[in-house]
């Protein structure tokens, strides 16, 4: 496992990142934290945002029992502040609220309390902070992001094929959208480090075909790569099908199974990287409990399907898959955005 520590380079990163989101002098920052947080990611961030010369305040609740008898990895749904729905009103006071808890405000219950209160989260993934300060938030990666957005809010179908035999149609019609480079604009609720994707949260009975995870692709859940073909049958919006004969296949059904949750093979969200800092190698170079991943799910010109909680269609899940794939082709209405692979602006 890799040292953490408050090293100088480090608070560098996120000083820059929290400038880059207009944080200021003066201004009053939560900085959301649970027992089991990364505690070198609260301290960098409380370490930055006085350097900057901001008001920073700690709030920490004890991370709750396990719901499940499941292990629960990267699923962006934080459950830690659920029961908690006055500190969510209360941090609305706040200019930003930094959040460090493990899994995250992204997909959670306790967020529309915050968003309502007129809460904005900077959410900063459960990473090393070596993962951090090589994908650094960027305004070009930003702009990328905020472009492919708007063509997936004008555009009616995304279509996914591959040489391996992906076939996937999304009626993308009406389905909020969500993205950027880890930067939090001033009309924004919610961004996120690392980042540099752009995608959708298709609405109810929108997404079908057929998803083949080729070797190479990566299960973010299970923080490895596909050394076989698994083949995912998605009929309005639920996979009803898991085919291959590999242990990848195997531990995928065996993981769904245990849930016994409908809404655990539903999709969540669908859309492509674009941040060409994100390396697909990177997930080779670090133990299991250094990363959280956050940084494949952007890889320039990937293809991003999840399954899982997604709020616009009423369904919420502790089981949450991302499974950023390679060599797709992506198009949406008649533009392609994504050729083999690779962006193609």
């Amino acid at each position: 496992m890799m040292r953490e520590s408050l090293e100088p380079k480090w608070i560098d990163s996120f000083e820059t990142s929290f400038r880059l989101s207009g944080i200021a002098a003066g201004d009053l920052i939560g900085v959301l934290a649970e027992s089991t947080s990364r505690l070198v990611l609260v301290e960098l961030a409380e370490h930055a945002l006085h350097r900057i010369g901001a008001r920073p305040v700690r709030v920490t609740v004890p991370t709750p029992p396990l719901r499940h008898n499941v292990p629960v990895r990267s699923t962006g749904a934080t459950y830690a502040y659920d029961d908690y729905p006055e500190i969510m009103r209360a941090l609305g006071d706040c200019s930003i609220i930094v959040d460090c808890t493990v899994e995250g405000l992204l997909h959670s219950r306790a967020r529309q309390s915050l968003l309502a209160a007129g809460g904005r989260v900077l959410m900063i993934s459960n990473e090393h902070p070596e993962v951090l300060e090589r994908c650094m938030p960027n305004p070009d990666v930003h702009t990328a992001a905020l472009q492919a957005l708007a063509t997936l809010d004008a555009g009616s179908t995304m279509r996914v094929t591959s040489a391996a035999g992906t076939d996937l149609s999304v009626d993308i019609t009406g389905a909020p959208s969500r993205g950027g480079g880890g930067i939090l604009g001033p009309d924004d609720k919610i961004a996120y480090w690392p980042a540099g994707l752009a995608l959708c949260f298709p609405l109810t009975d929108t997404v079908n075909g057929t998803v083949v995870l080729d070797v190479g692709d990566v299960n973010l859940t299970f923080k490895r790569y596909f050394e076989s073909q698994v083949t995912l049958t998605i009929r309005n919006d639920r996979v009803t099908d898991i085919a291959g004969d590999g242990l990848d296949a195997q531990l995928m059904r065996s993981y769904y199974e245990a849930w016994d949750d409908p809404n655990a093979y539903a999709i969540s969200h669908v859309g492509w990287g674009v941040n060409p800092g994100a390396r697909w190698d990177a997930l080779t170079m670090y133990d299991k409990a250094d990363v959280n991943c956050t940084e494949l799910r952007a890889i320039a010109g990937s293809f991003l399907i999840s399954t899982g909680a997604n709020e616009f269609a009423d369904r919420f899940t502790d089981c949450h898959f991302d499974l950023p794939m390679r060599n797709c082709d992506v198009f949406v209405d008649d533009r392609q955005v994504v050729a083999h692979g690779r962006l193609t602006t």
